[in-house]
């Protein structure tokens, strides 16, 4: 290759094609690597003007290598002419040598035309554009481009060649390899570069591609931050704002952020900001709760702020409600504490360092701990430790192994129950609850009590299960839903009832139509749901039902505590026959009675007309005026007289008893002196007292005055008990008649020294025609103390018998000062 124009001394070509060829050499290198680290940096740091400015220095200093290579050829003929030169030329040679090295060590091909019109010269390899093309066949673009680019590239270097226009073209081989072109005039020549650009492609668009990514990602995030409603915020290197988001900007009421940056308006006050700086000054984040104000309002935030490449970045997170929400926990939990310290079940709470945390006076009394030794927090394997020292826990084999288990519950997700017998014959129930944060809650419930009562209850139950099963009454319970829970034996048999079917604890209704066939009474069963179903009115029900077995049942229902009823089913047909012949016994006895009354009343009144002829006669037979009788014939009308007195006495008697018996008998009420009233009596028994030698002792306050009442029937009463009294007095003994008054009655009194009244007759010497001379020489009809009972009870009196048997008797009649008959008239 001949030069055609003058070149700089050989000295400064040479610097200039060295520091060229470096840096031309270098930049290839680079980008077969990847690109390091160092040029992605630059370039990351480089605008688009600025690569294309690097591209037109690396090219200038590419021809000024390819200049420097034609000067030295042409030097080279030169210095066969210079032989004085030789050693220079040397340097220049071996300079040469070592720049050619360097400049082939890149994938490139360079293609220089001098300035006519011969053959160019092709220097490189161009095995990076095509494996089998050889360099003389670089310029048969049509070998290895597309006929598109291909032409292109032939225009280029003719406007190259002819005009001098420099150009540069990316082309992609039909191997799909990337090829840079760039042709420039330099001096005489006309060079155009071919370099392999296809790893340097790939890079930039991988690199195009992570900052397009990562430029999505920080538009991402800023929107983010811009959307967060926490305030966000970053600083430079001397602390000075220099991103804020919206809600920083409505935190520090201000219009919006740039206004912010602006001001520099802080959301923290200085005392908080410089706390926050000297923690990152130590190399730490700060991570803390601060008071600010926010919107006028005082807050308390969540503090987070880290340092950064460009300096640091912070939020602060609203904890004001977390705050209130942790005092309200802290209150609740100091309440929960004291209910806890209360209970009588005993609480123990160890954390997740099973150290003890919080215990109860249940818990500290029940193991009888020292305090200063659970204020130590001791863990708890110390306590059932100490536990088992003192004989507190329940004996056990491998005492390891036990607590290995027990401890089994910090690593477990459910409660779980245990019960413990301790020596001591006390039986706890422990439960162990995992706690959420870590740690095992210990509940402590003596139920030695509840043990022993419920084995009470069992044989309470037993014995009450043994008494129904035995028990002749027929006995079912029903619940409150309506279903048979209980029933006996005798329910089942008195029914009928299959025991299989009871067992099903059958419906109400199911049971009334099991025991339909034996009876069929809908209203009584209907009576019998209510009263087992009802919700409101459950009152008890009772009734007597007769089945169609002739069986007769009474039944009864008994509301129970419990919601339930009991049903009660009592066979009384026995007592029913029984009671059905009483009934008939009775009413043939009535019909007796009635027909002894009716037949002695009209024998009475039969009896009273010719006895009163008798009577009558024997008053005329007795008058001088009728002429004289002989003595014998006196003598027996004095006993007609005394026998037919003492007859009308009784048919009297009898009408006046029958009288009252029919309710006919009325009292003719008013004054009575009552010395007057018993000295008549007594004067009605004289000659008793005097014919069996009796004495009579008649006591009664002479001021005792009267009282209202019927006379006649006072001095009746008076006299049937003296007659009563004399009549069982043996001969020489004593009666006595008193008279007392109280503040409401007028109490008579009648006392002999007769033989007494058995007890088992007290009853009955009151009644019609009953009478016992209990071994005296009294002969009666029975008919003086019934007549005494009509007249005081008519009164509305009462009269009692004391009597002894030999030791007398003593009747004892007691009047009310005003009767009832006297109260009717004076009203």
């Amino acid at each position: 290759m001949r030069a055609t124009l003058a070149l700089p001394s050989g000295t400064a070509l040479a610097g200039i094609a060295l520091g060229g060829l470096a840096l031309a050499a270098a930049s290839p290198a680079l980008a077969e690597q990847g690109i390091g680290t160092a040029t992605l940096r630059a370039v990351s740091t480089l605008g688009a003007s600025e690569l294309t400015t690097l591209a037109v220095i690396v090219g200038v200093v590419t021809f000024a290598v390819v200049a420097a290579i034609g000067w030295v050829r042409t030097d080279r003929s030169a210095g066969l002419q210079r032989q004085a030169d030789g050693a220079e030329i040397a340097s220049l040679q071996s300079d040469i040598d070592r720049l050619a090295t360097l400049l082939m060590s890149e994938p490139q091909v360079l293609v220089v035309w001098t300035a006519g019109l011969g053959e160019p010269e092709v220097i490189g390899e161009a095995s990076f554009i095509a494996p089998t093309l050889a360099p003389h066949d670089i310029l048969a673009f049509d070998q290895w481009l597309e006929p598109d680019l291909a032409a292109a590239v032939t225009d280029a270097i003719d406007r190259l060649r002819v005009e001098g226009e420099a150009f540069a073209l990316l082309l992609t081989t039909i191997l799909g390899r990337h090829v840079e072109a760039e042709g420039r005039p330099i001096g005489g020549f006309a060079v155009m570069k071919l370099r392999n650009v296809s790893g340097i492609k790939r890079d930039l668009a991988e690199f195009s591609v992570r900052c397009q990514k990562l430029q999505s990602e920080a538009d991402a995030m800023r929107s983010l931050i811009e959307m967060l409603p926490a305030p966000v915020w970053m600083r430079d290197g001397a602390g000075q704002l220099q991103l804020v988001n919206a809600a920083y900007a409505r935190a520090v009421e201000a219009p919006d952020a740039t206004v912010v940056l602006g001001s520099g308006t802080e959301l923290l006050d200085t005392g908080e900001r410089e706390t926050v700086a000297r923690t990152l000054a130590a190399g730490r984040e700060f991570r803390g709760r601060l008071p600010a104000i926010v919107a006028g309002s005082r807050r308390v935030m969540d503090v987070l702020e880290v340092p950064v490449t460009q300096g640091r970045i912070g939020i602060a997170i609203d904890a004001t409600e977390a705050e209130r929400l942790r005092a309200e926990l802290d209150h609740i939990l100091a309440a929960h504490r004291r209910t806890l310290d209360h209970l009588a079940t005993g609480v123990a709470i160890f954390g997740a360092d099973r150290r003890l945390a919080f215990y109860n006076t249940a818990y500290r009394t029940l193991w009888d701990l020292d305090p200063a030794f659970l204020a130590e927090q001791p863990s708890d394997g110390q306590v059932l430790d100490r536990l088992r020292t003192a004989r507190r826990l329940p004996e056990q084999k491998d005492f390891r192994e036990w607590k290995r288990e027990l401890h089994r519950a910090y690593h477990s997700r459910e409660s779980e129950a245990h019960e413990w017998h301790l020596p001591d014959r006390r039986t706890l129930r422990v439960v162990t609850t995992p706690n959420p944060e870590g740690g095992v809650t210990y509940l402590f419930d003596d139920i030695t009590e509840r043990l022993e009562l419920e084995r009470r209850f069992d044989a309470l139950i037993r014995v009450q299960g043994e008494t129904l099963d035995n028990l002749a009454e027929a006995v079912a319970v029903f619940g409150s839903d309506g279903r048979l829970r209980l029933f006996n034996p005798a329910f089942a048999n008195t029914w009928k009832l299959p025991p299989s079917a009871l067992a099903q604890h059958p419906h109400i209704e199911q049971v009334i139509g099991l025991c339909r066939p034996l009876y069929r009474d809908d209203e009584t069963w209907h009576a019998l749901r209510s009263a087992v179903t009802a919700l409101d009115s459950r009152d008890p029900i009772s009734g007597r039902i007769e089945r169609s077995d002739g069986s007769v049942m009474d039944f009864a229902t008994v509301p129970l505590p419990d919601g339930s009823t009991l049903v009660t089913f009592h066979d009384v047909t026995d007592s029913v026959n029984v009671e059905r012949a009483l009934r008939e016994r009775n009413e043939a006895l009535v019909a007796a009675d009635e027909l002894k009354l009716d037949f002695v009343h009209h024998v009475s009144y039969e009896l009273r007309s010719p006895l009163t002829n008798i009577i009558g006669f024997a008053h005329f037979l007795g008058d001088p005026s009728t002429g004289p009788l002989t003595e014998k014939q006196d003598e027996y009308l004095g006993y007609i007289t005394v026998s037919t007195n003492a007859l009308l006495a009784i048919i009297n008697n009898i009408l006046d008893l029958a009288t009252i018996d029919a309710g006919a008998m009325t009292l003719n009420p008013g004054p009575v002196d009552i010395r007057a009233t018993m000295e008549a009596a007594v004067e009605g028994v004289q000659d008793r007292l005097v014919k069996h030698d009796i004495a009579l002792d008649l006591i009664a306050d002479p001021a005792i005055g009267d009282f209202q009442a019927d006379g006649r029937r006072i001095r009746q009463v008076l006299f049937n008990l003296l007659s009563n009294a004399i009549g069982f007095s043996p001969p020489g003994g004593r009666v006595t008649l008193t008279a007392e008054r109280t503040d409401s009655a007028v109490v008579f009194t009648v006392s002999d020294e007769g033989p007494g009244i058995p007890p088992e007759m007290a009853d009955k010497v009151f009644d019609w025609f009953e009478s016992d001379s209990q071994g005296s020489g009294h002969r009666g009809v029975g008919l003086g103390l019934s007549i005494v009972r009509s007249f005081v009870e008519l009164h509305g009196g009462t009269v009692r018998i004391d009597s002894a048997v030999g030791g007398g008797a003593t009747v004892v009649c007691s009047f009310p000062l005003v009767t009832a008959a006297a109260r009717t008239a004076a009203e």
